[in-house]
């Protein structure tokens, strides 16, 4: 410094005072300085005053000499002391130096500063609060101070800070959320405390609504929430849970949609405290903003779906992602199957579009999915269109949805419990959006088969409600879509056959509106058949399939859809079939269900209520049988059909052997059975099932007596049901010596029964 430079109005006792490199000195010039302002303040000399400000900042407090800044840094102090309340009028020039030296390589020179600013700030109090955004930024810097000194001085200034941003109503939110945006993205971890601690004090002052600004701060904050230190955590855990108790108090004044798709990407991250709270968030979005967030659901389900395979591991975010589903869910009614009209004036471009916002949003941050951003992001916040949905009805955007349903039952790689959900939300747009949905079903069609093929019944089961709906569905009931029409209908020879001549003749004549096998059965509409033929494709290209989920998809889809109508179909299409050993398969294998399941209990009854059974047709049959050669697998068909008549579903057939007279066809089929088969167990069984039917005569009552004629009166055994019982006791003792003998030479009667 320049010892011969005038450095008037201070004293050259002053000015060597602030340049000596003792404290002491340093504060009796500091002490000569403020009774120097007090002198001018009282004479109103406003001009001597800056000057001696200007002096302080311009040849000490940024000087080149340490001492020299620091005696600067103390006689600026003074002089805020000095002015008292007036020191409003001059803080711009009393700040600036300070917080320049906040930066100066010397731990002890920063310091000094601290204390000088905190001085000032205490003088000044409310007055500083213009000033406030450069105060922030220098001691968001000074939060990270290696210095422990630095660190706690700048603390104290802190403190100090918030109580008078605490104490006042003249705050400007405006103005400092921009830099709150900059700053929440540091990674550094003094910094994000710093930031978080303030972040609560504004939360809770009550003349500062700090929620009309989250979604500018919301991503920041759960940045902070994934930092390494458990207290960080913890502090931004509170500060987010104070933000989501203030919106459920307020949910009216919460901009949802501005923050739907900043929750969907932390809902995906790979922190659990992250991903559970971001998912709680978005579950009580859905409760508090109903059918706003419809336009997010995609990104919602993106979010909300893998984490429903979780393991008890992550149990509570299952849980969690779990109710948002539910909720989601039941946002989608009706109303939203009704066309698109379009939005008149000025909400025609109110409505954000959810999937650019989040790609935008995406494409600012680093790439990862773990929640990890540079600070880049910051500017990404504003892609949300302000207030957007409250002027626009709400549309939901079912082909977003679609697509994520439709990526996620692809993966084969997901669990079970993510493609059931993904099965139930086809299910449920079917339902409550099936015109819509409809359009769509050409795309689901073939991953909807495929998943036939699962591991798991449950999937299968889901599956099959989906396709159900699509089959019976009225929507689908199209007069110019034909069932046997598309691409997915082009069979190989190798597969299932249907040759298009005969096209015609499974389908209806042009103008109506689904199949219908019989006036009692349900229409279906075009979707049905071409279900019935993809199925039966299905069949024939995958032995393992019908062998071992064959009888349980189609019993399945018997309870879903009409069982006649299946059968009928099936039936149709099986005519055609070039490969006879499939058909002949398919053909056992829908006999085995109708006659053994419970789930074909009401279609056997409607078979077994025909007034012309066709027993004289089966007689017919069987004499045919004997030009045919016969082979093993012909006398295995046949000893499966001895097997089977005697389980309980053919009791009724039994019972029928009582009546000779209305059923003889009936005895002589079994018999034809009987003549075909080589004398095995099946033909033993067979044989004792036929000894058991009685003699004519036996069954005759005495009303048929009476009503006879006398020369047949006359020659009718007179026999009451007593002499009928002997007639079975005697023929059940044969059986059981015949039974006898044969366990003496250990061939036992084999008696599988089919149930």
């Amino acid at each position: 410094m320049n010892p011969e430079k005038d450095f008037t109005p201070l004293t050259p006792n002053i000015v060597r005072a602030l340049n000596d490199k003792l404290y002491e000195k340093r504060k009796v010039a500091a002490l000569e300085i403020e009774k120097l302002v007090r002198e001018f303040v009282a004479q109103n000399n406003t001009v001597q005053i800056k000057h001696v400000i200007q002096t302080l900042s311009q040849e000490f407090a940024l000087s080149q000499h340490p001492h020299s800044r620091k005696g600067g840094l103390i006689g600026l102090a003074a002089c805020s002391i000095a002015l008292g309340k007036d020191s409003g009028l001059y803080l711009k020039d009393l700040i600036e130096p300070v917080l320049t030296c906040f930066n100066d390589a010397d731990s002890r020179l920063r310091y000094y500063a601290c204390e000088a600013l905190y001085n000032i700030v205490k003088v000044a109090r409310g007055a500083v609060l213009p000033h406030f955004n450069v105060l922030f930024d220098g001691l968001s810097k000074l939060a990270a101070d290696p210095d422990p000194n630095v660190k706690s001085g700048s603390e104290l200034l802190d403190r100090l800070l918030k109580d008078i941003v605490t104490e006042s109503n003249k705050f400007d939110l405006v103005g400092f959320i921009p830099l709150l945006r900059e700053r929440i993205y540091s990674n550094n971890q003094y910094a994000r405390q710093f930031i978080i601690s303030w972040i609560l004090v504004l939360e809770s002052v009550p003349d500062i609504n700090l929620l009309d600004y989250l979604p500018e701060i919301l991503d920041g904050l759960f940045q902070i929430l994934g930092d390494n230190g458990k207290e960080i955590r913890k502090m931004c855990e509170v500060a987010l849970g104070e933000f989501l108790k203030e919106i459920k108090r307020n949910p009216s004044n919460v901009k949802f949609a501005e923050m739907a798709n900043i929750l969907v990407i932390h809902c995906q991250t790979n922190d659990d405290l992250i991903q559970l709270t971001a998912m709680c968030w978005m579950w009580e979005f859905t409760q508090l903003a109903g059918r706003v967030m419809l336009p997010y659901s995609s990104g919602i389900l993106t979010a909300v779906l893998p984490c429903l395979a979780y393991d008890d591991r992550k149990k509570s975010i299952k849980e969690v992602a779990n109710s948002c589903n539910q909720s989601l869910m039941k946002l989608v009614t009706p109303e939203d199957d009704e066309p698109d009209e379009p939005k008149p004036g000025v909400q025609q471009q109110a409505e954000p579009n959810p999937d650019e916002a989040l790609a935008k949003q995406e494409g600012t941050t680093s790439g990862d999915r773990d929640g990890s951003c540079d600070s880049s992001f910051s500017s990404s916040i504003s892609v949300f269109p302000a207030a957007s949905t409250e002027r626009a009805p709400v549309t939901l955007h079912l082909d977003g949805i679609v697509q994520v349903l439709n990526c996620h039952l692809r993966d084969m790689a997901i669990g079970m419990m993510t493609r059931i959900a993904v099965l139930k939300w086809l299910y449920h747009l079917y339902i409550k959006t099936p015109r819509k949905m409809f359009r769509h079903t050409d795309s689901l069609f073939p991953i909807l088969l495929q998943t036939l093929s699962d591991e798991s019944d449950e999937v299968i089961l889901k599956d099959l409600e989906v396709l159900a709906e699509i089959a019976s569905s009225p929507a689908g009931q199209t007069a110019d879509l034909g069932p046997l029409d598309g691409p997915d209908l082009q069979v190989s020879h190798s597969e299932l056959q249907v040759p298009s001549p005969a096209r015609g003749s499974l389908l209806h004549p042009p103008g109506t509106k689904g199949l219908e096998c019989s006036p009692s059965t349900p229409p279906m509409n075009s979707y049905f058949y071409k279900f019935m033929i993809n199925l039966l494709k299905r069949f024939s290209s995958e032995q393992k399939l019908l062998e071992t989920r064959g009888a349980f998809i189609i019993r399945q889809l018997c309870l879903l859809l009409n069982a006649e109508n299946i059968f009928h179909s099936m039936a149709d299409i099986l005519l055609r079939e070039e490969d006879l050993k499939f058909a002949s398969t398919m053909v056992h294998t829908l006999n085995t269900i109708l006659l053994t399941s419970t789930e074909l209990f009401q279609l056997r009854n409607q078979l077994k209520d025909l007034r012309t059974l066709n027993y004289r047709h089966a007689y017919d049959l069987i004499q045919k049988f004997g030009d045919l050669e016969v082979t093993v697998d012909f006398l295995t068909e046949v000893d499966k059909l001895v097997q089977l008549i005697e389980c309980p579903i053919f009791t009724y057939l039994r019972l029928q052997l009582l009546d000779v007279k209305n059923h003889p066809y009936l005895i002589k089929a079994l018999y034809g059975l009987l003549m075909l088969l080589p004398q095995s167990s099946a033909f033993q069984l067979l044989s004792h099932r036929l000894q058991c039917v009685p003699k004519p005569e036996l069954l005759q009552t005495e009303d048929g007596l009476k009503t006879a004629p006398n020369s047949q009166r006359a020659s009718a055994p007179n026999i009451d049901y007593a002499e009928l019982l002997q007639h079975f006791e005697k023929v059940q003792n044969k059986h059981l010596e015949v039974k006898h003998q044969r366990s003496g030479r250990g061939d036992h009667l084999d008696r599988r029964i089919l149930l």
